[in-house]
This record gives structure tokens, C-alpha cells and sequence, in this order.
């Protein structure tokens, strides 16, 4: 984002808004889309704890476990991602120190995000190799990596390349 002759970003100036401001704003915008990615979380993990308290679930492949259990570990590591900004700020709000919390929560969400991504597509696999074959289980798995990373990376960031010119 550029900045003006006052030192202050382009959209600052068009929203006549302070540092402070821009930096509230910010926060409270990431903290709302993380309650929305905070639910599918929940939800995923919510259904990957009781998966393996199925009768169904001592059919399962050696390979199907191993899915099983990274997908289960990637879903801890998105939550704990998506959640890291709320306890920063919580923590360290009243010392004024919003920029950190902004910027280091930014990068936390965006990581949140890309795991939440491996996450399901992980269950995307196990699901597909359990009830079909290989081939379906790979070709499933890889068309959701590949729309995941088109819509929540892909097209956000081929649209800050060409704004960049």
C-alpha cells in the first residue's frame, strides 16, 4: 500500500482515519472473519474426534489412520492459528501495542487458513479412500486443494499482482 506526503497509506487518507483508527478497524475485521473460520474448525474437529469411536472405524486402512490422524493434527494447528489473535490481543491489548497484535495476527490467520486448508482436503481423502478407491481418493483430494488454494490464495493474490502494476 502506498503512502502520502503525511506518511499515512492512500486508503487512511480516503477514510480521513488515524493510524489508530486504521489499526482498530483492522483488528476488528480480522476478528470477525475468524469467527467464521473458527466454526468450520470446530466443526471439523468436533467430527474428527468422534470418528475413531465408530465400530466402522476398525475397518480402516494402516494409510487411512495415518490420514486420520495428520488430518486430526493439522485441524489443532488451524485452531490454534485461528485463535492466536484473540488471545494476543486479549493479553496485550491494554499495553497499547495494537500494531503487533495486528500484523502478528494477520500472519497467524493466514497461516490458520492454509492449514484449515490441508485440513480439509485431508478429510476429503480419507473419506473418499474409505468409501471408493485410490484413483477417486486422488482425484477428489486434489481438485479441493487445487479450489481451496484458487479461491482463498489463487485469485487474491494474482489480483494483488496486477494491482501492483
Amino acid at each position: 500500500m502506498a503512502e502520502t506526503d503525511t506518511g499515512r497509506s492512500e486508503q487512511a487518507e480516503r477514510r480521513s482515519e488515524s493510524e489508530e483508527e486504521r489499526l482498530d478497524r483492522n483488528l476488528m475485521e480480522l476478528l470477525q472473519e475468524l469467527r467464521v473460520a473458527s466454526i468450520g474448525v470446530q466443526f471439523l474437529f468436533a467430527f474428527l474426534l468422534v470418528v475413531p469411536f465408530q465400530q466402522g472405524f476398525l475397518d480402516v486402512t494402516d494409510f487411512e489412520k495415518r490420514v486420520y490422524y495428520v488430518t486430526l493434527l493439522l485441524t489443532a494447528a488451524a485452531g490454534i492459528c485461528l485463535m492466536a489473535p484473540v488471545a494476543r490481543h486479549r493479553l496485550r491489548f491494554r499495553d497499547q501495542d495494537k500494531k503487533w497484535i495486528v500484523t502478528s495476527s494477520h500472519k497467524y490467520a493466514i497461516a490458520g487458513m492454509g492449514l484449515l486448508a490441508l485440513a480439509i482436503s485431508g478429510v476429503i481423502l480419507l473419506i473418499s479412500h474409505y468409501v471408493y478407491n485410490d484413483a477417486t481418493a486422488a482425484v477428489a483430494t486434489a481438485a479441493a486443494l487445487l479450489g481451496i488454494g484458487w479461491v482463498w490464495f489463487g485469485a487474491p493474490l494474482v489480483r494483488e499482482l496486477r494491482d501492483d502494476d
